[in-house]
């Protein structure tokens, strides 16, 4: 008996050769497809912009023609798109717009905001990337400062946790700033 307990003793000492190592943190690990983007238009309304193909364009349900909401349904997330027209009311449409993302500060870890410029388009704007807990992880508008004021804003069909939704949340920013970068205004003749 003795020596099965010494030779039993002796195995697990022997068979303990390598030191544990604690296993490195596991990442979930999602991959997107590369964009490929085409127009978007409206005959309605009076921009224009492109779009990632995997996306679907649905009517806002607020009633308003020209309000739309891109959906990302493998992503599940959402652009949210208000087109305003400016009437005298641009004051009113870049203070309402700079004040939403400021909504979201209370679960926001920082917002960093950045300021577009398109003269050739006629396109001026503030893309807002916001970190943290946010409901809303990014948020733009646009205007050319006489007839038209865009808005959009990014939000996802889950609980918001920054660490679930990064990946999504990042290939969703990259659209927004190629949105961003297509919109293209409607002369009121309609050209």
């Amino acid at each position: 008996m003795k020596k099965l307990i010494f030779t039993a003793l002796f195995g697990s000492l022997i068979s303990c050769g390598d030191e544990v190592q604690p296993k490195p943190d596991a990442y979930l690990a999602l991959e997107y497809p590369g964009a490929v983007y085409s127009d978007f238009s409206n005959e309605n309304c009076p921009y224009s912009f492109e779009m990632n193909e995997i996306a679907t364009v649905k009517p806002s349900r607020a009633g308003n023609n020209c309000w739309i909401n891109i959906e990302y349904s493998d992503l599940k997330g959402t652009i949210f798109i208000t087109y305003q027209p400016v009437k005298k009311n641009l004051d009113s449409l870049l203070t309402d717009a700079q004040k939403l993302p400021l909504q979201h500060t209370i679960k926001a870890d920082a917002i960093k905001e950045s300021v577009y410029t398109n003269d050739f388009n006629r396109t001026y704007g503030i893309f807002y990337e916001v970190m943290g807990d946010a409901a809303s992880q990014a948020q733009f508008y646009l205007t050319d400062s006489t007839d038209h004021f865009l808005t959009g804003s990014v939000y996802f069909e889950a609980q918001p946790n920054f660490d679930s939704i990064l990946p999504a949340a990042a290939y969703l920013k990259e659209d927004i700033r190629h949105l961003m970068e297509t919109v293209e205004w409607k002369e009121r003749d309609g050209n």
